[in-house]
C-alpha cells in the first residue's frame, strides 16, 4: 500500500475516533449548505474549510469501514500508477468537485442536511482506476457477477445519476458520487493534455 494512501485511511479513521470523542465536531466540519442552521440552539453553517474537511467524517463504523475498504482496494493501484503527488491532487480534487456538486444541489433543492464521509473522493479513485486499469475484472459481491473496470464504473455511475435523479435511498449524497468522478475525470484529462 502507497504511503498516501495509507495516511488517508489513517487520517479518516483518528479522525472518526475524534468524533466518537466530541460528536459537535460535526456542526463545524461537515459540509453544510449556505446560510445560517441552528442545530439543537447551537449555530452551524458554512464554512470554507468543509470543502475539505467533510470527507474525513463518517456516519459509522460501517460507512467508514466500506469508504476505506474502497480506498484501500483502488488507492492502492492508482497510487502505484500516478506517483503520490498526482494521486493526492487527484483525490483532493475529487473531493472538491463532490463538495461543489452538493453544494449545488443543496442550493437547488433547499436542503439544511449537512453532508460527510470520503465518498466523493472514493468515487474520484474509482473513476482513475477504471481509466487506468480499464480491463482490469472486478468481482462484485451483490450479485456476483465479473466485469471489467470500465464497464463496471460507468455502470456505476449510471446507478448513482438514477438514484440521484429518482431521489431514492435517502441520505446518500449521489451527486457527491458523480462530482468526486468528474474531479477525477477533469484531473487525468489536464494530465493527459500537458504530456502531449
Amino acid at each position: 500500500m502507497g504511503q498516501v494512501t495509507r495516511a488517508l485511511i489513517l487520517a479518516n479513521v483518528g479522525a472518526f475516533v475524534l468524533q466518537l470523542a466530541f460528536p459537535d465536531l460535526q456542526l463545524t466540519f461537515a459540509l453544510w449548505p449556505p446560510g445560517p442552521v441552528a442545530v439543537d440552539g447551537v449555530s452551524a453553517g458554512f464554512r470554507p474549510w468543509q470543502l475539505v474537511s467533510y470527507a474525513f467524517l463518517h456516519q459509522s463504523v460501517p460507512h467508514l469501514g466500506l469508504n476505506m475498504l474502497a480506498l484501500w482496494m483502488f488507492g492502492r493501484d492508482c497510487e502505484a500508477a500516478l506517483g503520490a503527488r498526482r494521486y493526492l491532487a487527484l483525490y483532493a480534487a475529487a473531493v472538491v468537485t463532490a463538495a461543489a456538486a452538493q453544494l449545488a444541489v443543496a442550493i437547488l433543492s433547499g436542503s439544511r442536511y449537512p453532508t460527510i464521509g470520503a465518498s466523493g473522493g472514493i468515487f474520484g479513485v474509482l473513476l482513475a482506476f477504471a481509466v487506468l486499469f480499464p480491463d482490469r475484472r472486478i468481482l462484485l459481491l451483490i450479485p456476483p457477477v465479473p466485469m471489467p473496470a470500465r464497464v463496471f464504473v460507468v455502470v456505476y455511475g449510471f446507478i448513482e445519476l438514477a438514484n440521484g435523479v429518482l431521489g431514492t435511498r435517502d441520505g446518500v449524497a449521489h451527486f457527491a458520487h458523480l462530482g468526486g468522478m468528474l474531479g477525477a475525470w477533469w484531473m487525468l484529462r489536464r494530465w493527459r493534455r500537458a504530456a502531449r
